[in-house]
Formats: C-alpha cells, structure tokens, sequence
C-alpha cells in the first residue's frame, strides 16, 4: 500500500526541477494541502512540507507521526508539535516562501508566520499541478484499476439496477453501496476542498438542473443544504433519460465517466442525433490527445467546428454554460491542464484527461458522454470503456 520510495524521488526531482524553471532563484517551498502532500510523501497527516532549494525536504509531522512513520517511506519523517519545532530545526528561513495560495486559509498562513519568519509569499499552486498533471507508470495502474471498476459497474451492471418507482436518492444509494463493493474508494476528491461521494445522478430533467459546481450538468439535490445525490420525490418513470456522472477511485487516484440510459422508451429522435453528435465530438478529441498537441487549440478547433444551431445549450442548459471540454485527472477529479482557453503548453505522454462533450434538451434532459483518457502517440486511450450511451433499459 505505500507509495514507492522511487515514485517520491522522482516526483521531487521533477518537482524542483519545475521550479528551477519557472521560479529561478526560489529558496524554499512548503507544502500543506492533504492531497499535495500524499503526492509528495505518501501520507496526509497534519504537517508541513518543507522544500529547501539547496537542501533536502523535511516532512514536519503534528498528527500522527506514528501513523506517517507507519504509511511512508518519505527518508526525512520529523516530529512536531507546532511551528515553533520547524523553526527551530530548519535554521534560517528566506525572506520569500512559496506556499499553495488556494489552499492555504489566512489564518493557518499567521500561525506559520508566527514562528518562520518570512514576510513574503509567493504561489506554488501551478508548480504542483503541473508535476502532478503527467502521471508515472505506477499512478496509471491505480487509474487503470478504477476505470475498470467504473466501466464494470456502468455499462455491465447499472441496467439490472433501474426499476420503476425507485427514487434517485436510494438508487444513488444502492449505486454507492455497489460502487464500493467493486473495489471503489468511498469518495471522490476535488481541488479547492470538496470532496463527495459519488457524483451528479439524474432522472429525466434534474440532470440539467442548476447547480453550484462547475459542470455541464447538474442534480436536484436533497435539500438546499445538501445539493447532491439526487431528490427523493423523483421516481423513475417510463421514457425517463438516466444520466450518471460519477467519479471511482483506487488508493487515491480517481477516473471520471458519464454514461446514459433509456428507461423501457426511447427518447426522442431529436435528442438521440444531439447525444450521437457528442459522441463524434469525443471521440475526434480523444484523436487529438498526442504529446505535443495544445489544449487551446483543441477546444478551438472543435468549438469552430460545431454547427450554429447545435452551440444552442452545449456544454449546458441555458445560460449555464461552462468553458471547457475536459479536464486533466488524477488525485483530484478536477486537475490541470484544461482543454479550454488559456491552457498553452503541449501535451506530455502519460498526461490523463476525461473528455466530456454534453448538451442540455428541454425536457428531456443531458446528453452526451464522459471518459477518461491517457495521453499516448496514437491519440488517447480510454480506460473507462467505449460504450457511446444512451444504453436502453427494457
């Protein structure tokens, strides 16, 4: 279960090295974000990360060092009680630290501040994501292994799951509980501090409901203090569109699939041409997934592409429309880089994306098609399956 000595070190290597690149003369970096630092040491416990430009990393522990000891084969483990320990045992800190801005609360930063005496922060945030965005041999076995519980789980036993008059709450419910009999972690991880179970699940119209995540689709939710997992007064129904985007884990590295049945009628023609559409849209970007390609250039050309009429509810439902056509995947289901604008740098083999082209139909519901790809020469390679939806359900 631990993370391999070697797949630490090179991490480091390349993660200094990116800095050397992007950030020269930098002194010293810290990490403290759960997710970050598992990547970096192989634990996430309490502590602090610190990454010295002329020396080696020391993992400051609070709680449990007895746990992390157990968990990592990180070479420098030391124990702490607070700041005050760091301070004491790294010697002199430089007056510019680089610290993960977007996960680090302002609060946390005065309590470091207290005891190292920097008095300039820098971000580290793009550093980080850019090592983690191109995944080693070891990191795609552990996504092999969950797009192969999500394909499993979707395409071969969903179907036998949807009966009439089953509410979407419990069958999220009886989803879950599959899910993780399979082999599926029990929660799905994104940046910025959220975390769910499973992911959006829809009957008919709640798969375009408004939602306050970043994504084409969305869920009724239980309640407006738990948007998620579904609504218990919708039933399934004859002619209902299901529509299931959920992520799957294995030991922490997470894939991303959409997949969408017709329960005993099919829907409308109309509606079928819009979702085959979708399908074309991914399979001509998942082509496009070479080392040397730019994600820019992908959402550009395939938006150029698209038909006036057809833009009409793309990657949404009315004036909730995102801005991207997929997005990198790992440790987090939302990583970089993004197949949106602004994302200019070439493709690296081994870089992991889920391709995601949907469209909102008044009602009916959302069309479309998620699945995880790896970056490779031949273009991208799913591991989450190839069936194109709209499965129908007798």
């Amino acid at each position: 279960m631990k993370v391999p000595l070697t797949e630490l070190d090179d991490r480091m290597k390349r993660f200094r090295a990116r800095m050397d690149k992007t950030q020269p003369g930098w002194e010293m970096a810290a990490i403290t974000g759960k997710v970050p630092l598992y990547y970096f040491t192989g634990t996430m416990p309490d502590g602090l990360l610190v990454i010295p430009q002329d020396g080696d990393a020391v993992f400051w522990v609070r709680q449990s060092y007895e746990r992390a000891v157990d968990e990592s084969f990180f070479p420098d483990l030391r124990k702490m009680r607070s700041y005050r320990d760091v301070a004491a045992g790294m010697g002199n800190i430089p007056k510019t630290v680089y610290l993960e801005t977007d996960l680090m609360s302002v609060s946390q930063l005065q309590r470091i501040q207290k005891y190292l005496p920097f008095t300039e922060v820098k971000p580290v945030d793009a550093e980080v994501s850019t090592v983690r965005s191109r995944k080693s041999p070891y990191e795609l076995a552990l996504m092999g292994r969950a797009g192969e519980i999500h394909r499993h789980v979707l395409e071969d036993l969903v179907p036998g799951m949807l009966i009439e008059d089953i509410d979407e709450v419990t069958f999220a419910c009886d989803l879950y509980s599959v899910m993780v009999e399979e082999g599926h972690q029990g929660i799905i991880r994104f940046g910025m501090f959220n975390e769910m179970l499973l992911g959006q699940i829809g009957f008919g119209t709640s798969s375009i409901c408004p939602i306050c995540v970043d994504t084409p689709g969305g869920v009724s939710g239980m309640h407006p203090s738990v948007p998620q997992m579904g609504c218990r007064e919708r039933k399934l129904t004859k002619g209902d569109l299901v529509v299931i985007d959920i992520g799957c884990g294995c030991n922490g590295y997470q894939t991303d699939k959409t997949l969408s049945y017709m329960f005993k009628k099919p829907i409308p023609d109309a509606a079928i041409r819009e979702h085959e559409r979708c399908v074309e849209i991914q399979d001509t970007m998942a082509s496009m997934l070479k080392p040397g390609a730019i994600p820019s250039e992908i959402y550009r050309n395939i938006m150029a592409d698209l038909e006036p009429a057809f833009l009409t509810n793309f990657m949404g439902f009315g004036n909730r429309r995102v801005k991207f056509l997929g997005h990198g995947i790992g440790l987090w289901i939302d990583e970089t880089p993004v197949i949106a604008e602004g994302f200019d740098e070439p493709l690296e083999e081994g870089m992991v994306f889920a391709l995601e082209p949907k469209k909102g139909i008044p009602d009916v519901g959302l069309v479309g098609i998620e699945n995880t790809f790896v970056v490779t020469p031949q273009g991208g390679r799913s591991i989450t399956g190839s069936h194109p939806g709209l499965m129908p359900v007798v």
